[in-house]
């Protein structure tokens, strides 16, 4: 029998319009940021809508540190986030030398549930950081309801969310105080590394941008290119250096015009794994409201307490038949570093615990094949049936 490929969870689609464009920024001398990623921006802007303004970055990680720092988050204050999340959610509010308060997760959604933001609520509560769980987006009328009446900030971690809809609208233009996408290699689309902040505060957009490089009060860009004398600039704060290079926003000028279909094809995938796995002992993915639309990122399982075969052992079955998966997340509050530093214990974080236990992610992403599902498909019936 014919070996067969390895089926990752997770592969990048990336075409010759992606290719020709890096090739020309390279053979144009503009590396860094420069044209292309104004141009990224301003077309990343116009297809959220709304009024937008949208600021290139290097990572998720540095938009989410950026608008902490732009709402003057600092020492003494608390930023709610969820236990189930990569650290990065956490870690940007340790930069701040804020402390992050871990909330657990809603058992259906898996995002966070209003009522345990509301209990985690004090006097140093500064801001809500709501993390879009696999591209479900959270209730966020009411985050955005107990934030006003709390006079609270919010940041939307939505590293999962492109292009997720809540309630018609698309994630991005809500009421929230900013919003942070991702494009890394597993994303929804990607530029490699990368990221955009999207917000409609100028104030806070005009922060954003000076502090991504360096604190510099004049954009590089435009001193470059100044048919003028132009060398002078002045350091208005100690900034980062979270600029998006021009090769990263090449890529993502012809990821962004492919993104409609390429959420087509997740939309199909998951489509059928509803289907097709709906007779196995499995809690499968909640999927958006009426109105609303899910970016499908991830296609997160939990095994039942019918199952034959535990998470790991799954985990390790699927792997010897070709097939790779992963598990979203190991809850923030299980790694020693959070864990130590906030004395935090699993049974503060049942729902979290519990899903953790039995949970991982499918194969889904666009350039995987029909047959390509059906081999998944297939070895999760042999394997629990």
């Amino acid at each position: 029998m014919t070996e067969q490929k390895f089926l990752p969870f997770a592969l990048p689609e990336i075409g010759d319009e992606e290719i020709a464009e890096v090739v020309e920024c390279l053979r144009s001398g503009w590396v860094t940021t420069g044209p292309k990623t104004k141009q990224f921006e301003r077309d990343f802007a116009a297809y959220i809508g709304d009024g937008v303004e949208a600021i290139a970055v290097n990572s998720a990680t540095a938009g989410l540190h950026l608008a902490l720092e732009a709402l003057g988050v600092g020492p003494g204050d608390e930023v709610i986030v969820p236990t189930m999340t990569f650290t990065a959610t956490a870690e940007v509010v340790r930069y701040m030398g804020a402390d992050p308060v871990f909330v657990d997760t809603d058992p259906l959604t898996l995002n966070l549930p209003i009522e345990a933001i509301r209990a985690a609520i004090t006097p140093r509560t500064k801001v809500i950081m709501p993390v879009h769980y696999a591209g479900l987006a959270c209730d966020m009328d009411a985050i955005l309801a107990l934030a006003g009446e709390h006079g609270l900030r919010v940041v939307e971690d939505a590293a999962h969310a492109f292009p997720t809809r809540y309630k018609g609208r698309l994630v991005g233009t809500l009421a929230s105080d900013v919003t942070v996408f991702s494009f890394y290699a597993n994303k929804t689309m990607t530029t490699g590394e990368g990221g955009m902040v999207v917000t409609r505060d100028a104030a806070i957009a005009t922060r954003i941008k000076m502090m991504r490089i360096h604190g510099i009060s004049r954009d590089a860009f435009d001193r470059f290119v100044s048919t003028t004398p132009a060398w002078a600039y002045e350091v208005a704060a100690p900034g980062y250096k979270y600029n998006l290079t021009d090769i990263a926003s090449a890529m993502g000028i012809h990821q962004l015009r492919k993104i409609d279909g390429f959420l087509l094809r997740r939309q199909q995938l998951a489509r059928r794994y509803f289907e097709e796995l709906a007779d196995l002992p499995l809690l499968l993915p909640a999927d958006a409201a009426d109105g609303g639309v899910h970016a499908w990122h991830l296609y997160v399982v939990r095994l039942s307490a019918a199952a034959r075969i535990g998470r790991d052992a799954l985990i390790q079955q699927l792997s010897e038949r070709g097939i790779g998966t992963s598990v979203h997340y190991i809850p923030l509050h299980r790694h020693p570093y959070w864990r130590d530093t906030y004395r935090l214990a699993p049974e503060q974080f049942p729902q979290a615990e519990q899903a953790y236990h039995c949970m991982l992610s499918l194969p889904l992403y666009t350039k995987m094949t029909d047959e390509d599902q059906g081999r998944v498909i297939r070895a999760l019936r042999e394997l629990l049936c």
